[in-house]
């Protein structure tokens, strides 16, 4: 993987109307991205497209003023149009657009500045590392990364088994628990933005998954990496995750939408050969585009209310996320019954977006993970 040049990063045009926007990010999807998916799929990281798709305003139109348009619709469209092309490049712009908003809402000035200005215009390029906290505060595992307080900051250690969208000078936003001073103090937890070309940080290869090579996900592992007011996100970080978790899940249903209008494509783009026998499958593309609409329609409201941190507001986030990885297996596995013995090979769009569905449906918060929160949330809704 090679690292990030910042000398060949676009400046972004943050005065693109929405419409010349989404018409940038769709030639960049076919024109630069299309060629490149079957490399990508195999493990070749797009540094170079998503630099493009940062100068055309597609990773940051969520972001207020003066770094994007305060319009997360925006966002989520221009994810779309990459995702039906790529699921594993839609993934990123989410890792990309998440990490946005950790730094626009910082507790550090630099991050708040200089650095959220790099992220925006692609001079840099960053992720999240919140699949094990996110776990952490639904109970369901424990902190991997372990803060102590020391002069100027904490000194930070452990390490984080698969984290995307890294590189060697790339970063992301992470969040470690402190460690209390005596057993009478309630533990809490502090977020930074994490910067794999510290000497402190190790990136170490994953294992192959079956899909979503392309990703840069490594294993992430610190050594007394050191966490000063500059790279401060939030102290504590609890409040601020709940503050932001609605726009943190809500931003991955773009990708689970281009997820699911390429499996739509496949079935659509073998209907005048195979229709008369693929009428007799249970799913059928007008059916499922039907389903699609009303979803879709459900999600960009949601999208257009700014949802805060209710209790209430995330359960209609988690719903809708839902009901995003049910349709995005739903119309994959009903893009390879149409397709039929063509979409199984494995070079074919179909067997990728087979895999891809699969991410949609696991990565944090997987659908376990939705449901459970969701049962949770209105249990307490219920017994107040």
């Amino acid at each position: 993987m090679a690292p990030v040049d910042v000398l060949e990063a676009p400046e972004v045009n943050l005065a693109l109307p929405q419409d010349s926007l989404i018409g940038d990010v769709r030639e960049i999807s076919r024109n630069v991205l299309s060629p490149l998916t079957s490399d990508i799929d195999a493990g070749f990281y797009p540094s170079d497209v998503l630099r493009e798709l940062a100068g055309a305003g597609a990773m940051s139109a969520h972001l207020k003023a003066p770094h994007g348009h305060d319009d997360m619709s925006v966002s989520l469209k221009a994810m779309v149009e990459v995702s039906q092309v790529c699921g594993s490049t839609g993934f990123l712009m989410w890792c990309h657009g998440v990490c946005g908003i950790y730094l626009q809402h910082a507790a550090s000035t630099h991050l708040r500045e200089e650095r959220l200005l790099d992220h925006v215009c692609g001079f840099g390029l960053g992720g999240t590392a919140l699949s094990n906290p996110m776990k952490s505060y639904a109970q369901i595992e424990t902190f991997l990364l372990h803060a102590k307080p020391v002069a100027g900051g904490y000194v930070v250690n452990g390490s984080l088994p698969w984290v995307s969208h890294l590189g060697p000078e790339n970063y992301c936003g992470a969040i470690a628990q402190i460690e209390a001073a005596s057993g009478n103090n309630p533990s809490r937890e502090v977020m930074f933005l994490l910067d794999c070309a510290d000497d402190a940080v190790d990136l170490q290869t994953c294992p192959s998954f079956s899909g979503m090579e392309g990703t840069g996900t490594y294993a992430l592992h610190l050594n007394n990496y050191f966490v000063g007011e500059d790279r401060l996100i939030a102290d504590p970080a609890q409040p601020f995750i709940r503050s932001i978790r609605a726009k943190f899940v809500l931003l991955q249903t773009g990708w689970a939408a281009g997820v699911i209008q390429g499996g739509l494509q496949s079935m659509r783009a073998v209907q005048s050969s195979l229709g008369h026998v693929n009428r007799y499958l249970d799913v059928q593309p007008a059916q499922l585009q039907d389903e699609f609409d009303q979803w879709w329609d459900d999600t960009l409201a949601l999208s257009r209310m700014a949802p805060d941190g209710s209790d209430e507001g995330f359960v209609a986030v988690l719903k809708a996320r839902a009901r995003g990885s049910v349709l995005s297996l739903k119309s994959a596995q009903a893009g390879l019954l149409h397709q039929g013995a063509r979409g199984y090979v494995m070079t074919s769009p179909v067997q990728r977006r087979i895999r891809e569905s699969h991410f949609v449906a696991i990565v944090t918060p997987a659908l376990k993970h939705i449901y459970s929160e969701i049962d949770r949330l209105e249990g307490l809704s219920k017994s107040h």
